[in-house]
This record gives C-alpha cells, structure tokens and sequence, in this order.
C-alpha cells in the first residue's frame, strides 16, 4: 500500500473532544425525565447516545495508524512498539477498573468491565493485528472476529433459550458473564454487562474500521479523494449494517455485528463531514472547546466520572435534611429554572461547563497528559 503524510489533523481532535463531550452530557442527567436521545435504546434499536462509545472506539482506531503507521515504515523495533500498546493498554485498564468503585472499592462485588475497560482490551488487540498484518489482513481480521460473534451468537444452543435468541433474558453473551463475571457486573444490569466478554469480538472490528480508516488517510493525501472514500465507505458500511439487520437486530448493549457496521460507517461519515469543516474550510477555530476536549479525552472523561461522585455522594442541609449535592442543585438551579425534562439537560450540560473548564486550565497550561 502506498503511503502519504495525514498531517496533524485538528478534525481528528475536535470529532475526539465533540465524542467526548457528549460522553459526559449523557452520562449526567439530572433526573429523569430525559429526552429519549439522550438514553440508550432500551434493547433492539439506536440513539444519539448509543453512536457516542463506538465512534471513540473508531478514533482510537485512527489514532493509532496515524501515530504509529510511519515508525513501522521507517523500521522501529516492533517489540518496543509492541510494549508502549501493552503497557497503555494496561492503564487505561486499571484507570476503568479503579474508577468504577471510586473511592469506595469492595473486591467481592467491583466491576471487571467497563468503559475504559473495553477501549484497553480492543486496543490491545487491534494493536497486536496493526503491528503484524497488512492492511487487507486487517481487513480480514475484522470481518472475521464479526462472523466469529455471528456464530456463537446464533448457533451455540444457550442453555434454557437454545440457539439463535437475541433477547435481554436470554442471549449466547449473557450466559458467558453469567458464567466468569458474576457478582462483577454492572449495577444497573446484575445479570449480563453491556461491555461483557462476547460483545468485546465485534468492537474490536470498531477499533480495526478505524484503523483501516488511517490507512485510507495516509494513502491520499488529496483532500477530495480522502473525502470520497470516507463518504463512500461509510455510506456502504451503513447500507451493509441495514441489510445485516434483516437477519440480526442492530443492539449496542451485545455490539451486534450490524450495530458494529453501522457505527463505523457513521463515524466515517461524521469524520468525513469534520474533516470537511476544520481542515478544509479552515472553521476550526470556531470548534476550539471540543478541540480542547479532544486533547485530553481520558483524563478528562475520568475528572467527570470523579465529579459526578462527588456530586452523589456530598451532603448538604436543606429544609431540615440531609440531600446530595447533585439533589441540591437540581432543585434549587435547575427546576428553579427549566421544567424538569429540561432541567435534567441545564444538569447534565452543567456538568459539560465543569470538565471543560477543568479542560481548559490544563490547555492554558500546556498540560496534556497521554495515557
């Protein structure tokens, strides 16, 4: 594969930061009610909210040709390169895994999945796939760990629903968390983990789709041929993910194999449509708060779920009795102001200011810290 120069693009840094930013609006309600994009699809089906994982998983994807791909060429020894994925990997593991119980850990009941949890782990793979294939084997290695997911989802005959079922109660993933990650999961869920074990196989072909994106990047150099190609992927990704969803629903909560097409192919389009924007037009100045976001995406994802702890968990005194900082201010800001649909958005957006200008001291500063 020829090979060009992507150059520092800042659309990759403002579609980071916009993912981010977004990560922490619906990831903080106030209370219920929220509006339905705002929420994850209760099973089958997709929201706003529901693009917002995978499109990181898709820029950590792109990310990692465009920061490594050229060290490869110029001949780096592929063990050290191979060392940094693991050693990363291995951080951004732990940092999901510490956050979760933050600051009260019980080993008995803390969750091994998660958020940050899955990135490592799809990461890591993808990682190991980039360093030692070509770009078609990668191509290959995501289609493959797809049909994989498809099959064992679909013919393994789980016990007490047999082969084939894709319902909450009762799927392939399901019984494997049941099976090695009980008492681990996910509190709101108990029983399965949206980034459990099985569901893992397809977001990795997430990361891999935004690695073959790289690749794409880096052989044209030209921006209307970049253009062409993330729009002509990304649509054909899209219309592949509607034909698969004829036969398997598209669901984020077990990363169905359409979901995993249809997510990749949007990134590409919003990526597309960003590139265009900051690149191209030269508007990303005006883009200059999620760009800020984008530059620190871990730290700052990680400051907002500490935020929204310490939001929980502190007290204080009104009308006699003890409520959380997070009840205080809703009540006495928020649905001072906004009916309580909107007064959950005022909350969450709140929370968007914060880790934004948490963001910003760290930029003023120059701090950015690479985890």
């Amino acid at each position: 594969m020829a090979t060009g120069s992507a150059g520092r693009l800042r659309s990759l840094d403002i579609f980071r930061g916009f993912t981010i930013a977004a990560m922490v609006l619906v990831n903080n309600p106030g209370a219920p009610p929220t509006y339905a994009q705002l929420e994850h699809a209760e099973w089958h089906g997709w929201t706003f909210t529901d693009t917002i994982f995978p499109f990181f998983m898709w820029i950590v994807g792109v990310a990692m040709t465009l920061s490594t791909a050229r060290r490869v060429e110029r001949g780096d020894d592929k063990r050290h390169l191979l060392l940094h994925i693991v050693r990363r990997a291995a951080i951004i593991f732990l940092l999901g895994f510490l956050l979760s119980p933050f600051p009260f850990i019980d080993w008995s009941t803390i969750r091994i999945p998660g958020v940050l949890q899955r990135i490592a782990i799809c990461y890591l793979i993808a990682g190991v796939i980039f360093l030692y294939t070509s770009a078609r084997a990668q191509l290959l290695w995501a289609a493959g760990v797809n049909v994989l997911y498809w099959a064992l989802m679909t013919l393994y005959p789980t016990p007490g629903c047999g082969a084939g079922s894709l319902t909450k109660d009762c799927n392939f993933a399901r019984y494997v968390d049941s099976l090695f990650l009980s008492g681990h999961m996910w509190r709101a869920t108990k029983f399965w983990d949206p980034e459990g074990i099985v569901s893992t196989l397809p977001a990795i072909s997430t990361v891999l789709f935004g690695v073959l994106a790289g690749h794409m990047l880096r052989r044209w150099s030209e921006p209307g041929q970049r253009l062409k190609r993330l729009f002509g992927w990304g649509v054909a990704l899209v219309a592949g993910a509607h034909l698969l969803a004829l036969f398997m629903p598209i669901n984020k909560s077990i990363w169905t194999t359409p979901f995993a097409l249809l997510m990749a192919g949007l990134a590409m389009i919003s990526f597309g449509a960003w590139y265009w924007v900051a690149d191209l037009k030269g508007w990303a100045r005006w883009f200059k708060p999620f760009e800020i976001f984008g530059m620190n995406a871990i730290v700052l994802y990680l400051m907002s779920g500490m935020v929204a702890k310490f939001m929980s968990r502190v007290k204080v005194d009104m009308d006699g009795a003890q409520v959380s900082l997070h009840g205080w201010y809703m009540k006495n800001v928020c649905l001072a102001v906004a009916s309580p649909i909107n007064a959950s958005l005022l909350y969450a957006f709140s929370n968007v200011l914060v880790i934004f200008l948490i963001g910003w001291v760290m930029w003023k500063r120059g701090w950015f810290i690479k985890v």
